[in-house]
């Protein structure tokens, strides 16, 4: 597998584990609205490529026509194999980002939101119903060509769901329906990065994978421990998602064996 990275305090962890592992990289800028690379990677065979740093790096994969390249993934609130496990997935809500100033009451209430789609528009957070309406109005006040790429925009959709408590929450990376390596990430509002996870977390991870084996090649999922019991939080894309603990060079064997 030829792999490409661009400059990251991450992916300098995972060219670390890739130089245990003795498998070579080359290192790229991504030019910002052109997704151009610098210096531009002469690829040996397209059909065993792979892209870790920035989500944008989709568009030049996809543009050059690379495998696996990125790992896009589908929304996964729409994926129904996993709605029952889903974080307060019966109680979403989904505005576009043009309809929250009409739809969403001012009433002092918190809400966690979050774009819809995997697109690093915007990361998932809690906020006033207050805070949630003034960006859109911000937003809804720039004409398009005023709205940089990446950002959100009047047609971005975005869900919304009332605040849950949550214990503990890991991160999993999954690949061709398997649990390659997890990571600890918050305990209680505690952000701490450790690698390890609950047994009955690894199975309830290992059971959403293989109830939805046709999601994606390699992605990663967030789960939580909350007063109700363990609960899907959202899959993100494995190429740009923070490793955290996680076990990369587990991680780059798997993934370098999917030449």
């Amino acid at each position: 597998m030829q792999w490409i990275l661009q400059q990251f305090e991450d992916t300098q962890k995972l060219a670390d584990a890739l130089d245990r592992l003795d498998i070579s990289y080359s290192w790229h800028k991504v030019v910002p609205f052109v997704g151009e690379l610098v210096p531009e990677p002469e690829v040996r065979d397209a059909r065993a490529v792979v892209m870790f740093g920035s989500y944008a790096l989709w568009r030049y994969a996809e543009a050059k026509g690379l495998y696996p390249g990125v790992f896009r993934i589908a929304p996964f609130v729409h994926e129904r194999p996993w709605q029952s496990f889903m974080l307060n997935g019966p109680e979403a809500t989904f505005l576009l980002v043009s309809e929250i100033e009409a739809k969403l009451a001012d009433d002092g209430c918190y809400w966690f939101i979050r774009p819809v789609a995997d697109s690093k528009e915007q990361a998932g957070d809690v906020k006033a119903a207050s805070d949630i309406r003034d960006t859109a109005r911000k937003i809804m006040a720039l004409d398009a060509d005023e709205i940089p790429n990446g950002s959100l925009r009047p047609d971005t959709l975005m869900m919304l769901t009332p605040p849950a408590r949550i214990f503990k929450e890991w991160r999993i990376w999954i690949v061709n329906g398997n649990v390659v390596t997890f990571s600890l990430y918050k305990e209680g509002t505690r952000v701490t990065y450790r690698h390890e996870i609950d047994e009955d977390a690894l199975e309830f991870a290992q059971t959403l994978a293989g109830l939805n084996q046709g999601y994606a090649p390699a992605y990663v999922m967030d789960i939580c421990r909350t007063e109700e019991g363990l609960r899907l939080l959202e899959t993100n894309c494995i190429n740009a998602a923070g490793f955290y603990a996680a076990d990369l060079t587990k991680l780059a064997v798997t993934i370098d064996g999917m030449a």
